[in-house]
């Protein structure tokens, strides 16, 4: 898919979507103040599009009025979604000071960091939470549009898949490193938390590749140390990959697939070294306060959501395992690395 905005007149906004079926006619869905108002098909030709092989007519073209989407030259907030993968193709921001940049925000906990997204929210012009549910096509031209002058992108990611999208002085990525053995305990409570999905013969397919980890977890009692032990001496292959050092795997590998290997520990180390800003979970405020500046957004670190008892309490009790911490040998020395560097300099 590829979109491109040509301009924004209030009463007239003028796009174009060229979607990845090139025989395909364009349809987008157009919200205004965050209600959808109106579903519409392309019905203008533009043969530069044709030509360019983008699109087997060219007929991806829209020019929206007040006819088309009543209301839309006078709203605050207007929004224009790709109808078919629900991809943010427009945003008409009501602030007129969005910051010009564009923001990376690699999340590296399976629970997305919502306190952060929820203040710059409102400070990029076009906001994409989630980027990891995304294709690859539309991720890079995410990344890549330069028309996307102000936008912020958070989600979990392969960083060394998209890092040669990252270049130029206006693209800032940053990353927020959690406690390995948090994170394990998360991810198992996250797979249990599922099991209600699996067991429905009429939901079981959103669980997708991992429909057997999760109906392993369910298996076992995670309060017992005993049978926490069993779980890991029987654990199926995909949820071995899900657990196995996971912060080493998205900074050193470009495929869910790739194999694991000790070298790879150094690629990630390496990789993390050119990002922009590097936090620690336990330094969550450092974090904040070090991006806001960066950005230079006038505005109060915010509180970071607090991690369940359940999920300290179990990650307690991985830390005794053995088996554990052979899973997450890298990604603890990784960790400790960040969380070293993080104190001094929040310290001094």
């Amino acid at each position: 898919m590829r979109f491109y905005v040509d301009h924004d007149l209030g009463a007239l906004i003028r796009c174009w979507v060229a979607p990845d079926n090139p025989a395909a006619i364009s349809r987008i869905y157009v919200a205004l103040e965050g209600r959808r108002v109106a579903e519409l098909d392309a019905w203008l030709v533009d043969d530069v599009i044709r030509l360019q092989g983008w699109h087997s007519t060219g007929q991806c073209v829209f020019e929206i009025t007040d006819a088309q989407a009543p209301g839309i030259s006078q709203a605050r907030r207007v929004e224009l979604y790709d109808a078919d993968t629900n991809v943010l193709i427009y945003r008409r921001s009501p602030r007129t000071d969005v910051i010009r940049a564009k923001v990376v925000l690699v999340d590296t906990s399976i629970n997305g960091d919502s306190a952060i997204q929820s203040v710059l929210f409102d400070h990029f012009q076009q906001s994409y939470f989630g980027i990891g549910t995304l294709s690859d096509e539309v991720l890079r031209v995410l990344f890549e549009s330069p028309w996307l002058t102000s936008s912020f992108f958070s989600g979990l990611i392969l960083m060394p898949r998209y890092e040669g999208c990252f270049v130029g002085d206006e693209i800032l990525t940053t990353t927020l490193i959690h406690d390995p053995y948090v994170e394990m305990a998360t991810r198992l409570l996250w797979l249990k938390a599922r099991a209600a999905i699996t067991a429905d013969p009429a939901q079981a397919w959103r669980a997708g590749q991992l429909k057997e980890a999760v109906q392993a977890v369910n298996d076992y009692d995670f309060s017992d140390s005993r049978s926490l032990k069993r779980f890991f001496r029987m654990l199926p292959e995909s949820a071995y990959r899900m657990l196995y050092n996971p912060l080493t795997r998205q900074f050193s590998t470009k495929l869910p697939d790739d194999r694991l290997m000790p070298g790879h520990s150094i690629v990630a180390i390496e990789v993390l070294a050119r990002m922009g800003i590097v936090g620690h979970r336990d330094f969550f405020e450092a974090f904040a306060a070090t991006l806001f500046d960066r950005l230079g957004i006038d505005a109060q670190a915010p509180a970071p959501a607090p991690i369940p008892g359940e999920a300290l309490e179990l990650a307690d009790r991985l830390r005794t395992l053995k088996a554990a911490e052979e899973m997450l040998v890298f990604d603890v020395a990784m960790a400790d690395a960040v969380r070293d560097a993080v104190s001094k300099g929040w310290n001094a």
